[in-house]
């Protein structure tokens, strides 16, 4: 008698596909490891540990001799199905999946840096990538250089001194500013650094790092890849070396592991993304032109529009994609933006972005309140700046919601 279940039969693998597979083929069928039961949707491995059919195996596993998970932080099927996917879409040698998108940013520079190496980046970003960047690394020993703008003067300048790596995000949270990525690239490479691009406002829709001459790309997945509110999740994509070298050493012994759950939830997400995120980004660029005519709004930064100061630079880096947030600086205080947002019926008040419901957010008050008010005007966030992350609804009901708030 069979000791399998029923229904458990050993799979044919079927042959590959003698063409390139478009993205959008990619984002439902790269990484389908199916097993025995023949399923449909991806399995879910709610496992942390694995068995050996002997002690010799168990041992070739842990020297990497054999192909065999070993223990749930350091992989999982489904967590590798995830990873695989998301490599193919990226066009990267090798992904590993974190537990949240500040784990991935973090490990992605810390597994390269040491006490006096030198780190440069764009300084308009996130605000716990900057406590990171400035406050944490620099107790190891670690020097910073913020570069502000996509300046190459500026850029050249930094990156004249041997560097260990450069950190860029662009479009940055929340004022969409734009870098130009080969160029920072092409100019870090010559003093030996690694290029290590935060992607999470432009999506793997629009904008390929790697492709642009970046070493490295990583990932909130929480926001575009699961886009719909449920799970923390993050990733990081780059080279076979730069993974086998130096991150997953960092990572697998300091433990940022993703659970096998939210990689699943991730997988089922990837299907939709591009047909998301291209919703989105149109409901985004009409929303932004509407809000170029209000005169309550002092200034609309979106980088879909042709006043934005780097539009030329849009048109290469993301083929004209603006995205799907929207930075609005309103005329009057924080006391008038704050009387806005609480007139909003149908958007959401929420400092998360990249989900299906659109959210709006005062970052000054919110994602960005850790940094000091100097360092928040450096970058440009006034009292009266807003971050709108538009989502699936209709755009005709949003712009709807935002005039019924302004007229109100």
């Amino acid at each position: 008698m069979s000791k399998r279940p029923w229904g458990y039969q050993p799979r044919n693998e079927r042959p590959e596909p003698n063409w390139t597979l478009d993205p959008q083929t990619q984002a439902v069928r790269a990484g389908l490891a199916r097993s025995g039961f023949g399923e449909t949707s991806e399995a879910l491995y709610l496992t942390s540990g694995f068995t050996y059919s002997n002690a010799e195996e168990a041992e070739e596993a842990f020297i990497d001799e054999t192909d065999h998970f070993v223990y749930g932080r350091f992989g999982n099927p489904t967590v590798a199905m995830f990873e695989q996917r998301l490599a193919a879409l990226e066009g990267a040698e090798f992904c590993v999946a974190t537990g949240s998108g500040m784990s991935a940013m973090f490990a992605s520079v810390a597994c390269l840096v040491k006490s006096g190496d030198r780190v440069v980046a764009s300084a308009s970003m996130f605000s716990s990538c900057h406590v990171v960047l400035t406050e944490i690394l620099p107790k190891w020993g670690v020097s910073i250089e913020l570069v502000k703008g996509n300046d190459p003067a500026a850029w050249a300048k930094a990156l004249s001194t041997p560097t260990k790596a450069v950190f860029i995000e662009t479009p940055s949270n929340p004022m969409l500013d734009i870098v130009d990525i080969k160029m920072v690239s092409d100019l870090a490479h010559k003093v030996g650094a690694t290029v290590i691009v935060d992607n999470v406002m432009a999506s793997p829709v629009y904008q390929k790092p790697l492709q642009l001459g970046a070493d490295v790309v990583m990932y909130s997945a929480t926001k575009h890849i699961d886009g719909q509110g449920r799970v923390l999740a993050g990733a990081v994509l780059g080279s076979f070396a730069y993974m086998q070298e130096h991150f997953l050493p960092f990572f697998r012994h300091t433990g940022p592991t993703i659970s096998a759950f939210n990689a699943w939830i991730l997988l089922k997400s990837l299907e939709t993304m591009q047909m998301r995120v291209e919703k989105m980004n149109a409901s985004a660029q009409a929303i932004a032109e509407f809000l170029e005519t209000r005169k309550e709004v002092k200034s609309v930064r979106y980088p879909g529009l042709k006043s934005h100061a780097d539009y030329a630079l849009v048109q290469k880096q993301t083929g004209g994609a603006g995205g799907t947030n929207i930075c609005i600086e309103l005329n009057g205080s924080k006391k008038d933006a704050f009387a806005f947002v609480n007139r909003l019926v149908v958007i959401d008040i929420s400092n998360n972005h990249g989900d299906s419901k659109t959210l709006i957010t005062h970052p000054a008050s919110t994602t960005h309140k850790r940094l000091s008010p100097e360092v928040q005007a450096e970058m440009g966030i006034t009292p009266s700046v807003l971050r709108l992350s538009v989502g699936l609804e209709a755009s005709a009901d949003l712009i709807k919601d935002l005039t019924q708030a302004f007229n109100s």
